[in-house]
């Protein structure tokens, strides 16, 4: 690899990058290809210089052309030093993915202490209960394949209280179930995927149901929608913070008065523009097993003086009449302050026109209003005919996530 000392990285914004940026790829072998070596022979190399790391050269190489040289990983697995997991396959097909044992706790720790609530409260208390509302994997703490008891669903200071992979098919009898669970369990936070999390709480408003403990709401795994958002802190009282990042990356970002706060320590974050739209370039420095460089995670971002916005996926985007790309935050900011909607989906055709699936929060409701307003408000922002209709389900995608907004191809 690298024969004389390795030069440190400087950023788009002329800081330098701490030398473990590039020093932790020394010895991996994806990172021995020609135009990576070239990149890193240069007498100063910026972030810019450098290739990005695509999700379909991480799924292909990873986790073995991503250990350095020396690692094996089936005797990393058997030492029990590693955990390796699979992601969602949100923005393509699932990628395998490796870290230390402890190092999930430890940068969602890192992440959440950037937010001055959540660090008042990690402070007084070193370990919070958490109650964990999201779309069950088969890992064998959580598997919609098949009911586990309520002892192999708890794992420390957290109880994962769901099992169903589309939450608007659980009848009031297992809803219920699972609120007991919750109230036994006073969790100080709900884990949530947002739309698990907003269901959750309608149902916990139509039996008048609150958790005393509650301190806050946590959401990710997917983008959170002014629509769910609305709902939990309606219901609950308490705040709802969105936590941002990836399997593959660890959590990049934490809400704090409306902007997402980086944290440094676990990555190196860069927008492919500095001002406006962007996407979001991630470059790890805090896990030794799957080191990335400039990967290309999927989302949209917009920096912002504070921190940044997060738009969501780019394969998500829609495409104005006149060729703006309008990201799922463009779009769901129409549907603010417009009441009744539990869950909403909004398929854009390969003519421009679309078409929305509105789920109300009231069974049978025809949304006919909400339904008027939003045609009119996303006509204008496509530029293009909306339709829309208020249905009784809205399905995931196979990865068990909630599409906000679709482009469908031609």
């Amino acid at each position: 690899m690298l024969n004389s000392p390795t030069p440190a990285a400087v950023s788009l914004d002329g800081s330098v990058c701490p030398r473990t940026a590039i020093e932790q790829t020394v010895t991996v072998p994806f990172y021995a290809s020609s135009a990576w070596q070239a990149a890193f022979a240069l007498p100063l190399p910026r972030f810019t210089d450098l290739p990005r790391l695509t999700k379909s050269q991480l799924r292909e190489h990873s986790p073995e052309g991503f250990l350095p040289e020396g690692m094996d990983l089936k005797t990393l697995l058997t030492r029990g030093l590693i955990e390796e997991e699979s992601t969602s396959g949100t923005s393509g097909a699932s990628v395998r993915v490796v870290f230390g044992k402890t190092w999930w706790a430890e940068q969602e720790r890192r992440a959440l202490v950037r937010n001055p609530f959540l660090a008042a409260l990690f402070r007084d208390s070193p370990t919070l209960r958490r109650a964990v509302l999201t779309t069950p994997g088969c890992s064998g703490v959580s598997c919609y394949n098949r009911w586990l008891s309520l002892e192999q669903r708890t794992l420390g200071e957290s109880l994962f209280v769901n099992q169903s992979r589309i939450p608007f098919t659980l009848g009031e009898e297992k809803l219920s179930g699972m609120a007991k669970e919750v109230a036994d369990w006073a969790p100080a936070f709900l884990d949530v995927d947002p739309v698990h999390g907003a269901w959750f709480a309608l149902h916990c408003a139509r039996h008048g149901l609150r958790f005393p403990s509650l301190r806050f709401i946590l959401t990710s795994y997917e983008y959170t929608s002014v629509v769910h958002r609305a709902i939990m802190e309606r219901v609950f009282g308490v705040p709802v913070i969105n936590l941002y990042g990836s399997s593959e990356t660890g959590h990049l970002l934490v809400e704090h008065a409306g902007a997402m706060l980086a944290s440094p320590e676990t990555a190196i974050l860069e927008s492919t523009s500095a001002e406006g739209l962007g996407e979001l370039l991630v470059t790890t420095l805090t896990n030794p097993y799957l080191p990335l460089l400039r990967y290309e995670i999927g989302d949209f971002v917009e920096s912002t003086p504070d921190g940044y916005r997060v738009h969501g996926r780019k394969r998500d985007a829609l495409r104005g009449a006149d060729g703006r790309t309008l990201t799922t935050r463009m779009i769901d900011q129409a549907f603010a302050g417009i009441g009744g909607i539990a869950h909403y989906q909004l398929r854009q055709k390969p003519d421009g026109s679309a078409h929305l699936f509105l789920l109300p929060e009231a069974e049978g409701d025809t949304l006919t209003s909400a339904r008027t307003k939003l045609t009119t408000e996303l006509g204008r922002l496509l530029g293009a005919t909306i339709t829309a209709e208020s249905v009784s389900l809205i399905a995931p995608e196979d990865s068990g996530k909630f599409r906000l907004t679709v482009h469908e191809a031609a």
